[in-house]
């Protein structure tokens, strides 16, 4: 039997070569999606009609972090006409601009292009240390087939442009994996910086607890040792600090307690006002105005059951099964986070990418007809990811 040189050459390919092809030619169709919607993009608040590439990939949220680079973050909160905490600085953590900082000293590039210097080689690391993880609970096919998920995902254009997540979701894998193998204390220093590159110390703070409730549980099966058990507790306490650390630190700068969650509520003004702070409030909420929007009537938490419902099922699937009960307690962990803290809109798709291990989930099915589908359907959400949320049609109110 004749084998086609491309199956030999792609046998002779080593994994993480693979897992770097694959990503690459992800890149390269999300690439071509992005130039064609920067060819046809108008003029809007961050350029003109048709910018080039890395103009294209430093508009929305990529302004505030080139801002913090530039000048830092403000000593005092701007304030509304109405009293209250205006948008600022303060929302975006210091990791990965800072990173771009250092890069445009040492290369003198500006802005757009540094910020891509370091986004894009992160993503690329993120989906080597994805295939890892993978590999931990997945046979080597299904975990290959999933970092094609992965770098086709319906928000996987945020892993190529001037945002933090590509970074971010390189240190949680790393987090993820040192947690698997229970290399608690070696986590600790991915922990802390991961905190201040996206607001994630108290979701992994939570999980690391039901991590030990588990291992408490499971000690008859699987033994867990005093020393392993203080070296948890150390690493749970640490992520739990870092989740205070900005609020802290904003308070230290600014001398109000409440700056970085009064700046945070400013975003979210414009669809419920202002208000204080209530766990797990803001889904109502949200459920409520999108549904009043949609509908005519608010219907609450009862719109928040179905879907709730459908979370719990996934995760309790076999296919779910499969990534083991670490990587699900993550995926619950961040969800809860989610619900207890951030107001759903149309930046929520975004803050699903940490949900990532999921992918491979789907990844576990072995139908070619099911595998195609789901590559043509995600390519088709992501189209519509940066249509509805990364371009900018006059006065845009659904940001990525």
């Amino acid at each position: 039997m004749t084998v086609s040189p491309f199956i030999a050459w792609w046998a002779r390919t080593p994994e993480w070569g693979r897992v770097l092809l694959i990503y690459a030619a992800a890149r390269g169709v999300t690439t071509a999606m992005m130039l064609w919607f920067a060819a046809h993009q108008g003029a809007n608040p961050w350029t003109g009609p048709s910018p080039d590439y890395p103009s294209f990939a430093s508009i929305w949220d990529g302004r505030w972090y080139q801002i913090v680079a530039s000048t830092g973050y403000p000593s005092e909160l701007p304030i509304t006409d109405d009293g209250h905490v205006g948008e600022n600085a303060w929302a975006f953590m210091p990791v990965y601009p800072g990173i771009v900082r250092i890069v445009m000293g040492l290369t003198q590039l500006p802005w757009e292009i540094a910020a891509l210097v370091v986004s894009v080689p992160c993503g690329f690391g993120a989906a080597l240390v994805f295939y890892r993880l993978m590999r931990e609970v997945l046979d080597r096919r299904t975990a290959l087939f999933s970092v094609v998920l992965f770098s086709v995902a319906p928000v996987s254009p945020i892993l190529q442009v001037a945002y933090a997540e590509s970074l971010y979701l390189l240190l949680l894998g790393v987090a993820l994996l040192l947690v698997v193998k229970q290399r608690y204390l070696t986590a600790i220093p991915i922990i802390c910086v991961m905190a201040l590159t996206r607001p994630s110390g108290l979701a992994f703070a939570l999980f690391l607890l039901l991590h030990l409730v588990h291992r408490i549980a499971a000690r008859s099966r699987h033994p867990f040792s005093l020393s392993a058990f203080v070296r948890l507790c150390i690493a749970g306490i640490v992520s739990a600090i870092m989740g205070f650390a900005w609020l802290l630190i904003a308070w230290g700068v600014t001398g109000s307690l409440t700056a970085y969650t009064d700046t945070e509520l400013a975003w979210r003004s414009s669809y419920v006002g202002y208000g204080p702070l209530v766990p797990f409030e803001p889904w109502i909420d949200g459920a409520n105005w999108w549904s009043e929007r949609w509908f005519g009537v608010g219907i609450g938490a009862i719109a928040l059951v179905p879907l709730l419902a459908l979370v719990v099922i996934g995760l309790l699937s076999r296919s779910a099964r499969r990534l083991g009960i670490t990587l699900r307690l993550w995926i619950v962990s961040y969800l809860v986070y989610l619900l207890a803290v951030f107001f759903p809109q149309s930046s929520t798709f975004r803050l699903f990418a940490p949900l990532f291990p999921i992918a491979g989930a789907f990844a576990v099915p072995r139908s070619r007809v099911y595998r195609t589908a789901a590559v043509v359907v995600s390519l088709v959400l992501q189209w519509a990811w940066l249509w509805a949320c990364w371009q900018v049609s006059g006065y845009d109110w659904t940001p990525p």
